[in-house]
C-alpha cells in the first residue's frame, strides 16, 4: 500500500466498502454519508470528489445486523486497480462474523496491499487484524472490544483512549459513530480543512483532526460498564470543572456514598480513580476550549479548573506530551 495523496487528482477518488451478513448499518453509512457530503462541497469547488461502491463477496442484498439490507455488487466484478480506499465496517457480532468469514479475510489480505490506504470502523478492527494488516501497528477499536483484540492478536499496539489511529496506511477507529471522525479525518487528509470542516457543519458533528494527539470522549469511556450508576455524576461534573473542591469527599457525597465506598466503587465501574478522572475531565475541557474559543490560557485554567496556567501545563505533558500553547498553534480551528 502506499500513502501518497493526490493534491488534486483529475477523477474522483474511488472508496469501496465492504459488506457481509451481519455489518453494523451505521458502521456502513456513517462513514459513507461523510464522503457524499465531501463530494457535494468539492463539486462546489469545481474539483472532482468521490465515487462510492459497496462491495460484497457475492453481490446483491447483504442483511445487515438491524435488519435492513443493503445493495452490493459482487466484488469479483470490481476493478481493484482503481480503488483508492478500502473501508471494513464492523459487526456487534464481530466475533461470530470473523469465524465465518475466512473467504472475506482471504480477499481482504489479498486486496489491501492494492489500494492507497484500508481503514476500518469500530470492530472492523478484527477483520483487518485477521488479515494480517495490523501486525506490530498501533489500532483502536471499541473499548468494550480492546482487550479481546489484545488478547487475540497480542502482536497489535491497541490504543484504548484513541477514536481512531493512523499507521501508516492504514487507519482504524473506535466505537460507531468514530467512523465518522475517522471519515472526516480522510476527508481532510485529501481535500483540505476548509472541504471537512464544511462537512461536519452540515452533519453537525465535531471536526476531529490526525495527528499526535488524544483523541477521546471522557464522557463516553468514563460511562459505566454494566450500570449507569455514575452517568449523572459525570454529567454534573463536566458543568462543574471550575469548583475549588472535587475531592473523593465531594464526589462520594453527591453519589450518597462514603469516600472509601465510592472511591472503591468508582475504580471497579470505570478503572480510573476519582482523582484520574476529574484530572481527565478537566484536560479535554480545556483541549476543546484551547481548539474552539479563543480565551487565553489563564482564563481557560481557571475555567477547567486547573487553578493556573503551571498546573494545566503539567497536566498537557503528562498526558499528550504537548504545552497547552504548542497544542493551541496546531490544533486550534
Amino acid at each position: 500500500m502506499t500513502d501518497t495523496p493526490e493534491l488534486r487528482p483529475a477523477t474522483p477518488r474511488t472508496v469501496l466498502f465492504i459488506a457481509y451478513p451481519q455489518v453494523g448499518l451505521l458502521d456502513l453509512t456513517g462513514a459513507q454519508t461523510v464522503f457524499w457530503a465531501a463530494t457535494k462541497a468539492m463539486r462546489e469547488r469545481n474539483r472532482p470528489g468521490y465515487e462510492r461502491l459497496t462491495g460484497s463477496l457475492r453481490g446483491g442484498p447483504v442483511a445487515t445486523v438491524e435488519g435492513l439490507a443493503v445493495e452490493t455488487r459482487a466484488l469479483s466484478d470490481l476493478a481493484m486497480d482503481a480503488v483508492d480506499t478500502l473501508i471494513v465496517p464492523g459487526s456487534p457480532d464481530i466475533e461470530q462474523v470473523v469465524e465465518t468469514s475466512a473467504e472475506l479475510i482471504h480477499w481482504i489480505a489479498n486486496n489491501a496491499r492494492r489500494v492507497r490506504r484500508v481503514a476500518s470502523v469500530c470492530s472492523g478492527t478484527f477483520l483487518l487484524a485477521e488479515a494480517g494488516l495490523l501486525e506490530g501497528r498501533r489500532a483502536a477499536t471499541h473499548w468494550a472490544m480492546c482487550d479481546r483484540l489484545e488478547r487475540r492478536f497480542p502482536s497489535i499496539e491497541v490504543d484504548n483512549d484513541a477514536i481512531f489511529v493512523q499507521h501508516e496506511s492504514v487507519w482504524t477507529s473506535a466505537g460507531v459513530s468514530a467512523g465518522i471522525d475517522l471519515a472526516l479525518a480522510l476527508v481532510e487528509a485529501d481535500c483540505g480543512r476548509e472541504v471537512a470542516m464544511q462537512v461536519a457543519r452540515e452533519l453537525v458533528v465535531f471536526l476531529k483532526r490526525p495527528g499526535g494527539q488524544t483523541q477521546f470522549s471522557e464522557l463516553l469511556r468514563a460511562q459505566s460498564h454494566d450500570t449507569p450508576v455514575f452517568d449523572e455524576l459525570h454529567r454534573w461534573l463536566a458543568n462543574n470543572l471550575d469548583l475549588p473542591n472535587l475531592g473523593v469527599e465531594a464526589l462520594a457525597e453527591r453519589c450518597h456514598m462514603s469516600p472509601r465506598h465510592f472511591s472503591r466503587l468508582y475504580k471497579q465501574k470505570t478503572g480510573r480513580s476519582p482523582a484520574k478522572a476529574v484530572e481527565i475531565f478537566r484536560l479535554e475541557a480545556a483541549r476543546r476550549l484551547l481548539e474552539d474559543s479563543t480565551y487565553n490560557i489563564d482564563q481557560i485554567a481557571r475555567q477547567c479548573g486547573f487553578g493556573e496556567e503551571e498546573r494545566m501545563r503539567a497536566t498537557f505533558q503528562r498526558h499528550l506530551a504537548i504545552s497547552p500553547r504548542d497544542y493551541r498553534k496546531r490544533f486550534s480551528r
